[in-house]
C-alpha cells in the first residue's frame, strides 16, 4: 500500500501541474481583454492601460505564468479581477460547502435510485419491470440536465410552490433537493443500466448457481454474492462523480441560482477572470485526482483479488 501511494502521489502532482498550465494558457489565448471588461465599454485608453499595469497584464505571458506558479507554491492563488481585493482561495472556499452538499446529495440520488432499479431489472430480465426500466433509463440519459431542472422549477417551485425558485438560505435542504435530484437523475439512469448489465453477468456465473443449489436464500445470493462483485465498477463511477461534482456543477448551479463553485466559475468565465478560472480548475482537478486515488484504495476493501 505504501509503495502504491509513493507511486501515485507524484503522478497526481504532475497531473495537477499540467491542468494548471493548460488552464492558464487557454485563458490567455481566448479573445477578450479582462481590463476592458473591468473598466467598462466607455472607459478611456489610459484607464484600460492603467488596469493592465495594475493587474500585471502588460507583462509577458511567461512572466505572468512564473509569478502565478511562485504564488501557488506559497499557497496563494492570486486575487480575483472581477471581485476586487478578494483572494481567489477565499472566494472558492466560501462557495465550496454549497457545491460539496450538492455533490453528496447528487451521488446519493444516483445510488439510491439507480442501483435498486438495476437489480430489479436484472432479476427479472425481459419482464415488465425490465422493459419499464430500460425505457426510463433511456429517457433519463437523453434528457438534458438544464431542461430537467427548468421543468422541475416550473412545476414544483413555480406552479405548486413546494420548493424555492432560486438562491440559498436556511433551511438549506429546501434549496438543495431539486438541484441534487436533477444532478443525480441522469447518473441514476446510467447506474441502473450498469448495475443491470453486471448483475446479469453475476447471476449467470457458476458460483451463484452453486449457491442456489446449496439452498441459500435468494436475498443472500443477490446481496452477498452478486452485488458485492458488482460494487467495483459502481464504486469507480460514484467516486469519480463525487470528485467531478465537488469541483462545481456549472449548469445545475446556474439554473438554480446556487452560489457554489460552479456558479463562481461560470461568472469568472464571463468576465475573463483568469485567476478565478485557473483556481477553480485547479480545485476541480484536485478533487477528481483525490477521489480517483481513494477509489483505487477502496478497491482493495471490496475485492480481495486487488490486494493480491
Amino acid at each position: 500500500m505504501t509503495r502504491f501511494l509513493l507511486r501515485r502521489i507524484p503522478q497526481a502532482v504532475i497531473v495537477l501541474f499540467g491542468v494548471v498550465t493548460l488552464a492558464f494558457v487557454l485563458t490567455h489565448v481566448v479573445p477578450g481583454d479582462p481590463a476592458r471588461l473591468i473598466a467598462g465599454p466607455n472607459a478611456s485608453v489610459d484607464t484600460v492601460a492603467s488596469i493592465h499595469h495594475q493587474l500585471g497584464l502588460d507583462r509577458s505571458i511567461g512572466y505572468q505564468y512564473w509569478r502565478y506558479l511562485v504564488g501557488l507554491f506559497h499557497g496563494d492563488l492570486g486575487t480575483s479581477y472581477a471581485l476586487q481585493d478578494t483572494p481567489v482561495a477565499s472566494a472558492i472556499l466560501r462557495a465550496l460547502p454549497i457545491s460539496a452538499a450538492l455533490a453528496v446529495l447528487g451521488v446519493l440520488w444516483e445510488a439510491l435510485l439507480g442501483i435498486p432499479v438495476g437489480i430489479l431489472a436484472a432479476y427479472r430480465p425481459g419482464k415488465l419491470a425490465d422493459r419499464v426500466t430500460t425505457l426510463a433509463t433511456l429517457v433519463g440519459l437523453s434528457a438534458p440536465p438544464f431542461w430537467v431542472g427548468l421543468l422541475l422549477l416550473y412545476v414544483l417551485a413555480f406552479k405548486f410552490n413546494l420548493f424555492p425558485l432560486s438562491g440559498y438560505a436556511a433551511p438549506y435542504i429546501n434549496y438543495l433537493i431539486l438541484p441534487s435530484f436533477t444532478l443525480g437523475l441522469g447518473g441514476a439512469a446510467w447506474y441502473a443500466r450498469l448495475t443491470r448489465t453486471n448483475m446479469l453477468e453475476a447471476l449467470r456465473s457458476p458460483y451463484v448457481q452453486m449457491a442456489r443449489a446449496k439452498g441459500m436464500p435468494e436475498r443472500v445470493v443477490l446481496l452477498r454474492h452478486c452485488l458485492r462483485n458488482v460494487l467495483s465498477p459502481l464504486l469507480t463511477m460514484l467516486g469519480m462523480d463525487l470528485g467531478y461534482f465537488l469541483g462545481g456543477v456549472v449548469v445545475i448551479e446556474s439554473v438554480f441560482g446556487l452560489p457554489g463553485a460552479g456558479k463562481l466559475t461560470f461568472d469568472a468565465i464571463g468576465t475573463l477572470d483568469v485567476p478565478m478560472i485557473t483556481g477553480a480548475v485547479l480545485f476541480a482537478a484536485f478533487f477528481i485526482v483525490v477521489m480517483n486515488l481513494l477509489v483505487d484504495l477502496a478497491y482493495a476493501l471490496v475485492d480481495p483479488r486487488v490486494r493480491r
